[in-house]
């Protein structure tokens, strides 16, 4: 009898001692997670920052970092946020920091001895803090430093009553002692429940299986909308019909956003409405102005809304690109307003509502997704005759700070109407912020500051980055036809008609906001400084014709022929020249040898929402070689850090970064190409698409007040 108990009472030890220590090493598990996402969000929080407070790192702007530090201090969970300059002397506190903080901690010291962020945990008065600090700099200056402080105390009081693990715990065989291991294992499958899914993901990633490609966003956005339909709206068609003498061609647009929305279709399936621009669109669609596309392998369907010359003029090169595009992009383009295009951009925005509900017709809550500047009224005029609906805007352009946008004369209208969305979708935090200052400005509305979300007559819209990306054909592994680099450039050389050891590259819309007279400039600089790159270094700027309805456009496919041959005429040779202008619209096919050839690829766009040729130059690296110098203004750069970030008005810095580009050593290259080629390939197009339609499936309806689909 003495012996059982014994037995019994160290097998209930044992047993005990299992789930104690199982605890333990959960709990530790937990305390690790819940201080990486502290950090994670710190860091995130302070980048958002960082660009609204760098210009005011001047005595005359106290005042506007203090109401900065406010406003962001009185966050949840946030104990405040501090501005230091350079030598630890406080320029904005938030109230109610301790004392002590009139002065940098010593995170603010380690930020700015290594600059780059730098974190840590302490205790303040007996609360646990994350202290996150965040070099700030002007014109590449190191000036001051930025601290983000964040209640940390919450870690310490999880336990393990959260539900959350990691990993299954190894058991006794049950039919030794069947009640207390039953609770056990009952205890282990409860904690690793609700971790399920993520452990799978975390098995996925371990595999390098966790890509997001076509199949698994097909498959997520299946569950996300449970079967009902995706509907895109955007001007531009994916495939547009024009004639060429007496037969019918079919044509794919050169548009970012196309190349960005074509494959999510082709996943997904579903429907795009947008403007039929092709002169043989009518007689390819139906009765119904429809059609299934791509012709070849349809996947999904093109709807097509017929616009008139004079709606043409006023809605898209007016209002749109005469307007909305100058005053978004800080290109010192004056944006022109006409009442006339007003009325004319409403009209349209109204046909294409109209062709949108009625496709909506006969489906529940539908999701559909608005693209771009063209319609920013659509939201609102979508969501009073379908509340039921699911709406989110993606704006692919920059949205500038609430003086610039107060430009327009119909600021108001065009933000009541975006707030009709449930969801606003940018690139960047940045333009999310610019975003809700210009709301707080312009309208009466709550603004919840941690959520970044807005309440306006009751309705409650999200304002949230997405960056977009591209899709890298089967994970960008597809080798290339041609064995090397070297061998592509020789033969793109030879059919240039010159010799020459390097090429550089640039591919664009000829648009005022890419920078392509500043490049040039920067190219003709660099081979005054560095004259042993003559008869040696080719560019080859590779410009589509855009908008040439509208004067600056027209004028400057001039100014940039123009250029090129005044620079040409300085330098070139009988069988050299520095610079190559090749005008006109190039395919996909055409622009790819170029990019597995160059150098160097070079976009210095003046202001750009993200600019998908630097991810495009860097998906067809495939060979790890070749470098990218990129643009400040870019959402690009925030992702590709790699590249040779340069200020594109700097000429003196372009061409610095062409020199160091063609003088980087092969393992250098390898290395910062491997980095962003891994950003490129992991946060690609389908990864974009399910977290902008996740976000989306999630928007709790107003049930109460949504409409039945007629």
């Amino acid at each position: 009898m003495r012996i059982t108990f014994r037995l019994i009472l160290s097998l209930v030890v044992g047993v005990t001692l299992v789930a104690l220590v199982f605890s333990y090493f959960q709990v530790r598990q937990e305390e690790r997670r819940l201080r990486e996402e502290t950090e994670r969000r710190a860091a995130v929080l302070a980048e958002s920052l960082q660009e609204s407070v760098e210009p005011l790192l001047d005595s005359k702007s106290s005042g506007n970092l203090q109401r900065i530090v406010e406003r962001f201090g009185n966050r949840k969970r946030l104990s405040g946020v501090a501005v230091y300059d350079a030598n630890g002397r406080s320029l904005a506190v938030t109230s109610g920091l301790p004392p002590s903080f009139t002065r940098s901690p010593a995170a603010a010291f380690e930020a700015v001895r290594t600059d780059q962020g730098y974190g840590q945990f302490q205790t303040i008065n007996e609360k646990l803090i994350h202290i996150y600090a965040l070099p700030l700099h002007r014109e590449g200056i190191l000036a001051g430093v930025l601290v983000i402080l964040h209640d940390a105390s919450f870690i310490s009081m999880k336990r393990l009553r959260t539900g959350e693990t990691s990993a299954e715990v190894s058991l006794p065989k049950a039919d030794l002692f069947k009640p207390l291991a039953q609770e056990v294992v009952h205890l282990a499958k409860s904690l690793s429940a609700a971790r399920a899914a993520a452990q799978e993901e975390a098995r996925l990633r371990e595999a390098a299986e966790s890509l997001w490609t076509s199949e698994r966003l097909r498959e997520h956005v299946r569950g996300k909308l449970q079967g009902r339909p995706l509907f895109v709206v955007s001007n531009r068609e994916p495939y547009m019909h024009v004639r060429k003498g007496n037969e019918i061609a079919v044509m794919e647009p050169a548009s970012g956003l196309v190349t960005a929305l074509e494959p999510i279709l082709r996943a997904c399936g579903g429907t795009w409405v947008a403007h039929g621009g092709g002169d043989a669109d009518r007689e390819t669609a139906d009765e119904c102005d429809k059609l299934r596309v791509p012709p070849d392998d349809p996947h999904f369907t093109l709807k097509r809304v017929w616009l008139t010359r004079e709606e043409e003029e006023g809605y898209y090169y007016g209002f749109s690109n005469e307007g909305l595009w100058p005053l978004c992009h800080i290109a010192h383009t004056r944006p022109t307003f006409r009442a006339e295009d007003w009325s004319d951009y409403q009209a349209v925005n109204l046909k294409f509502a109209e062709s949108i509900l009625e496709e909506l017709e006969g489906t529940e809550e539908p999701c559909v997704l608005i693209q771009d500047y063209h319609f920013a009224l659509l939201p609102q005029l979508i969501k009073q005759r379908r509340p039921d609906a699911r709406v989110a805007i993606f704006w692919h352009i920059p949205w500038p700070n609430p003086e610039a946008f107060g430009i327009c004369p119909w600021q108001k209208e065009l933000l009541d109407a975006l707030l009709g969305a449930d969801l606003i979708g940018f690139h960047i935090q940045f333009h999310c912020n610019n975003f809700l200052e210009t709301v707080d400005r312009a309208l009466e509305s709550r603004i919840d500051w941690e959520g970044f979300a807005v309440n306006r007559h009751g309705h409650t819209t999200w304002v949230k980055p997405f960056p977009i990306s591209i899709a890298l054909p089967n994970d960008a592994s597809t080798p290339s036809v041609e064995s090397s680099a070297e061998q592509v450039r020789v033969r793109l050389f030879k059919e240039l008609g010159v010799k020459a050891s390097y090429l550089g590259v640039g591919v664009d819309r000829i648009d005022y906001t890419k920078g392509i007279l500043e490049r040039l400039r920067g190219i003709e600089r660099f081979l005054e400084k560095y004259p042993v790159y003559r008869q040696q270094l080719t560019f080859v700027e590779l410009g589509a014709p855009s908008r040439t309805h509208i004067k600056q456009y027209h004028d400057l496919v001039a100014q940039v022929e123009a250029e090129a041959d005044r620079i040409n005429s300085r330098f070139q040779t009988k069988e050299w020249k520095p610079i190559i202008f090749r005008k006109g619209h190039h395919t996909h096919e055409e622009i790819q040898p170029y990019y597995r050839a160059a150098d160097f690829g070079l976009v210095t766009s003046l202001h750009d929402g993200m600019n998908l040729v630097a991810k495009e130059y860097v998906a067809a690296r495939d060979d790890e070689q070749g470098v990218l110098i990129l643009s400040c203004f870019t959402g690009a750069s925030r992702e590709l850090q790699d590249a040779l970030i340069v200020n594109p008005y700097d000429i003196e810095q372009i061409a610095e970064a062409m020199r160091c580009a063609l003088e980087m050593n092969p393992e250098e290259r390898a290395s910062r190409m491997q980095r962003m080629r891994r950003t490129v390939r992991e946060a690609n197009v389908y990864c974009w698409a399910a977290n902008l339609i996740t976000e989306l499936s999630q928007v709790q309806l107003e049930k109460a007040e949504a409409a039945k689909p007629r």
